[in-house]
């Protein structure tokens, strides 16, 4: 999934390595006010968050959506090209949508489903998704991502929750075929005590590869039984737990680096991926203690990556920047915990988290969201990736049903 930012994130971790880390700053949570959903009584209230979700939507359809039903990774730098978990992102949002009473959107998301079978590896007769394609579904080859498997079968869990009859069928068998590719891919060894390489070119063992894949072998045995599934999230979660948890913060760290050093850098996205892996393994195992688990790193993400003057979620310990899909993945973590366990608290940071981002990050004349900026707005990207408008349009459809 950082694929797109990787090449630079050496640099910028280059630069802020050399400055040392910046001190966090505690929260004292505020006062949950009473969550009423929208049109509790009288006239019906249509969420401001739901609104925005649908201006998202335009945007991304008038800019990023091609005529083959593919989305275009931005409309800048790169206009021509598709990149495999850009695409699927924009089904998890659609599915959001469906998932809030909109069938209209049913019709797009599953022409992109039919779209992204251009890049599944048909010479390989275990599949897997390769990371990049053209609009037209062309030119798909080469590396393939762990993660972005793992996250494009979860994707399709929420499709599968959202269809019925063939449609549905369909997407349930290619989140089996997803994780499939992850078990017979040889990506999961024992270098480093265990856990699945970031991508087939075996440089770089992260958390949030991870954690999607625990994600995904926990709901599929949810959903099948199949002891396979939950064979393997224990093997994963096991890895996650004894080489990537740092004690001192009660977070995740970033990943294992090609030298066998481990990169102590905490990202945002981590460990709300490790949220909702810990909320579907508490269930897959019947384990209680790994809500608490899940409740725990939510509560130490408040610590540890919530900036409280600017009342968002930083984007790593060592870049105090904000950016839509990768800060905005905890406003999915914090609902997660909501919907588990109905503390309001967790509300108010997935509700500060999309109001700075909308602030800081959100152009009011298109509706589009830009890639990055400092927390105060300065030095903002021009860019307008698509991934960053499929998860502004799910996040937001997701809080609208509370706020």
């Amino acid at each position: 999934m950082k694929n797109y930012l990787y090449g630079c994130m050496a640099v910028v971790l280059l630069l802020a390595v050399s400055c040392g880390k910046t001190p966090v700053t505690p929260v004292t949570p505020p006062i949950p006010p009473p969550v009423t959903p929208p049109g509790g009584g009288g006239e019906p209230t249509v969420s401001t968050y739901l609104t925005k979700a649908k201006e998202t939507h335009g945007f991304i359809v008038s800019n990023l959506m091609t005529s083959y039903r593919s989305y275009k990774v931005n409309t800048t730098t790169d206009p021509n090209s598709a990149f495999e978990w850009y695409n699927a992102s924009q089904i998890y949002a659609d599915a959001a949508m469906v998932a809030a009473g909109d069938a209209t959107y049913l019709a797009d998301m599953n022409l992109t489903f039919k779209w992204m079978e251009n890049m599944w590896d048909k010479a390989d007769s275990n599949g897997g998704y390769f990371a990049f394609a053209r609009l037209d579904g062309s030119g798909s080859s080469g590396t393939k991502y762990a993660d972005d498997n793992g996250l494009t079968g979860m994707v399709y869990l929420d499709a599968y929750e959202v269809t019925t009859g063939a449609d549905k069928v369909a997407y349930l068998d290619k989140a089996k075929q997803c994780a499939n590719w992850l078990i017979k891919s040889g990506l999961f060894d024992n270098t480093y005590g265990g856990g699945f390489w970031w991508n087939t070119e075996r440089k770089v063992k992260p958390t949030q590869t991870n954690g999607v894949a625990l994600q995904l072998f926990s709901k599929l045995y949810l959903i099948t039984g199949d002891a396979t599934y939950k064979d393997w999230a224990i093997s994963v979660n096991a890895w996650l737990n004894s080489k990537m948890y740092d004690s001192a913060s009660g977070l995740y760290v970033w990943q294992f680096e090609e030298t066998g050093i481990r990169n102590n850098t905490i990202f945002t996205y981590d460990n709300a991926i490790m949220v909702e892996a810990f909320l579907l393994f508490a269930q897959a195992t019947n384990d209680n203690s790994y809500v608490s688990r899940a409740q725990a790193v939510g509560n130490a993400m408040n610590r540890v990556l919530w900036d409280a003057p600017h009342n968002v979620y930083i984007f790593n310990t060592n870049d105090r920047r904000i950016t839509p899909c990768w800060c905005g993945w905890a406003t999915q973590a914090m609902i997660k915990l909501y919907q588990t366990d109905n503390n309001a608290t967790w509300l108010n940071y997935a509700k500060g988290n999309l109001d700075a981002i909308n602030t800081v990050l959100r152009n009011p004349t298109n509706n589009g969201y830009f890639q990055f900026a400092g927390l105060d707005g300065a030095g903002k990207y021009s860019n307008y990736e698509g991934v960053d408008q499929a998860w502004m349009q799910r996040l937001q459809v997701m809080l609208s049903k509370y706020k």
